[in-house]
């Protein structure tokens, strides 16, 4: 979650609502990141995202900077749009009711912040990823996964039948008063079970701290970039050495930058100095003029 520079709308009309999902849609293809559940709201937003290459702090940075130069960009701004970094809560994907928990958290907050009427059903709220789950799996965002939830409902087929029984339930629940169970997702920084919790605080207070950790992603994130770059040589019928041989803004070089920039988050910087293009405004001109 993360809110508003002084708490700040960070959407001012439909269209950035539509950037936003849109740069979602790029990082999940960039990370592989699995989204369960999202809420936009007019100040903030919500994201469960699963990320099965452990990219969460790259891959944040890259969404995040990239969403605010968009919408400065378009509103004639700059600046911070975002106030600091992001709250990031660790969830249990056990199958144990954890993930349920969040992704109904998430998708209840138009009712808690009374953007909807009494008696108007949660569908109506077009920006939470709730009128997805009740769509046909062709129309969904492809980066969209509903087959956890549903698991976690017991229901066991994405189908109308599945859907409806799926609406019913939240419907009901929605109702209800709201419990202790919330409570964990506004202050802690863990929801699961208790001995998952322990482990990963032992393993956190091991001599494995944060700081290799963070220095394990970068190198994971540098080895699916450098993999790129190796096949987009062979494919180009290029050496290592040719790199430096070619014109820096060549346009196999743009070939590759453009790769990189798709499915990677490496910077403009790394890749001009990966690629010998010189500098990060040499790579943006070349990914503008290119095919």
């Amino acid at each position: 979650m993360n809110r508003g520079d002084r708490r700040e709308d960070i959407f001012r009309d439909d269209e950035d609502r539509r950037r936003f999902l849109s740069t979602l849609g790029e990082v999940c293809q960039k990370t592989g990141w699995q989204i369960h559940a999202f809420c936009l709201m007019p100040n903030h937003f919500h994201l469960v995202a699963e990320t099965p290459r452990g990219d969460l702090v790259s891959g944040m940075k890259w969404f995040l900077g990239t969403y605010t130069m968009r919408f400065n960009r378009r509103h004639n701004l700059n600046g911070h749009l975002f106030g600091g970094r992001y709250k990031a809560l660790v969830v249990d994907g056990s199958g144990n009711g954890y993930l349920k928990t969040v992704c109904d958290y998430v998708h209840l907050n138009p009712v808690r912040a009374k953007l909807l009427r009494p008696r108007q059903p949660l569908v109506d709220y077009p920006w939470s990823s709730w009128p997805e789950y009740m769509k046909p799996q062709s129309r969904r965002w492809p980066w969209l996964r509903v087959d956890r939830l549903l698991g976690e409902y017991f229901i066991p087929k994405d189908n109308a039948s599945g859907r409806r029984r799926l609406e019913k339930a939240l419907e009901s629940r929605r109702m209800e008063r709201e419990g202790d169970e919330f409570k964990s997702i506004r202050r802690g920084w863990f929801l699961g079970d208790p001995k998952l919790k322990k482990m990963l605080l032992a393993k956190m207070a091991t001599d494995l701290g944060e700081s290799h950790v963070s220095e394990q992603r970068r190198e994971s994130s540098n080895e699916l970039a450098e993999r790129s770059v190796r096949v987009e040589l062979i494919e180009l019928g290029w050496s290592e050495a040719d790199l430096a041989k070619h014109r820096k803004g060549a346009n196999g070089k743009a070939v590759i930058a453009r790769r990189l920039r798709k499915e990677t988050t490496m910077t403009l910087k790394w890749i001009a100095q990966r690629l010998k293009m010189g500098s990060a405004s040499t790579v943006t001109h070349c990914l503008r003029t290119s095919g």
